[in-house]
């Protein structure tokens, strides 16, 4: 019986050690991504994956880690578990920013200096085709309906609409200056984009591809040309919506059936991205200048933790 005891409780002890969820944040200026157990707000290790990561998301099984080391000119493949590196994606020069389809077979990658996306097939590991956009396309995201690949170009202010069956552009939406970051709503029907010259979040009807509504972000104290909105989220059931400010260091909390801005949250120093937690109870964001990540409670919309990562915190990915 004692030895019984003594293994039940050794495996309650091995359960309660292992991490909820995992945050796993790109670190630009130290070659590395940084391994965070939110829950316990501590930094698990930092493991090295090539020259100037940036972009990173999961793989839908949760399996496999997808890095953009942009120095590199490739999207390497990492275990999720061991984070021991499985394969490299062609994703041509510079890439940056990149985004899964919804059943996880193509990968869409920004390449800023080719004006271009990159098409890749995941499971062969190969590149199937190019699409030409606009001069230095960031922002890109596919609607969860797997009907639209969107490309934002910075330079030519424009929103590129990409039939994902074909690979061709269908339509182009002119935004405000430097459209940023793009996502979709969950039931596909919008499309937000920020704009970081003007300060404006835009929400576009994704049947009209025009632009619905056109949200101002303004802080009280806050000199205007501080308020560069990035990163954008949406909630599941399109409640809330939330927008990474830039050198204005906070998070705006954007109704979004009214949209009318209820909050701005202060989190570390140039936010640019932004994460849910799986039951999107937190929200995660990547502080670049202050080098650490901030938590927020969203069911309070309170910020409770700031964690220091490592050097340049730019994108971040989480794993149930």
């Amino acid at each position: 019986m004692r030895k019984i005891i003594i293994s039940f409780c050794a495996a309650a002890l091995f359960t309660a050690s292992v991490p909820a969820e995992t945050v796993f944040v790109t670190l630009e200026k130290d070659n590395a991504v940084a391994v965070v157990d939110p829950v316990a707000g501590a930094l698990i290790k930092t493991v090295p994956v090539g020259q100037r990561p940036r972009g990173i998301a999961l793989s839908q099984d949760g399996k496999t880690l997808f890095v953009a080391t942009s120095d590199d000119d490739t999207i390497r493949m990492f275990d999720a578990e061991t984070l021991r590196e499985t394969g490299k994606l062609p994703s041509g020069e510079d890439p940056e920013t990149f985004a899964l389809s919804p059943d996880g077979k193509l990968m869409y990658v920004s390449n800023e200096d080719d004006s271009e996306v990159t098409v890749i097939d995941i499971a062969a590991q190969k590149a199937l085709t190019k699409v030409k956009v606009g001069v230095e396309p960031e922002g890109i995201a596919v609607s969860p309906d797997n009907r639209w690949v969107i490309s934002a170009s910075e330079t030519t202010n424009m929103l590129h609409w990409i039939d994902s069956k074909t690979h061709q552009i269908v339509d182009n939406t002119l935004v405000d200056p430097r459209p940023r970051a793009v996502s979709f709503t969950a039931d596909s029907q919008q499309l937000w984009a920020t704009s970081e010259m003007a300060g404006t979040v835009m929400v576009l009807d994704s049947a009209g591809k025009q632009i619905a509504q056109t949200i101002k972000l303004e802080v009280q104290g806050v000199s205007s040309d501080l308020i560069q909105p990035v990163g954008v989220a949406i909630d599941k059931d399109r409640r809330y919506a939330y927008v990474a400010m830039g050198p204005a260091n906070r998070v705006a909390v954007i109704n979004a059936q009214t949209y009318q801005v209820e909050k701005y949250l202060l989190v570390g120093q140039r936010v640019w991205n932004l994460a849910f937690s799986p039951d999107q109870k937190r929200l995660y964001t990547t502080n670049g200048v202050s080098n650490d990540i901030s938590i927020i409670d969203l069911t309070e919309h309170k910020v409770t933790k700031s964690l220091a990562v490592g050097r340049y915190p730019w994108g971040v990915a989480v794993k149930p």
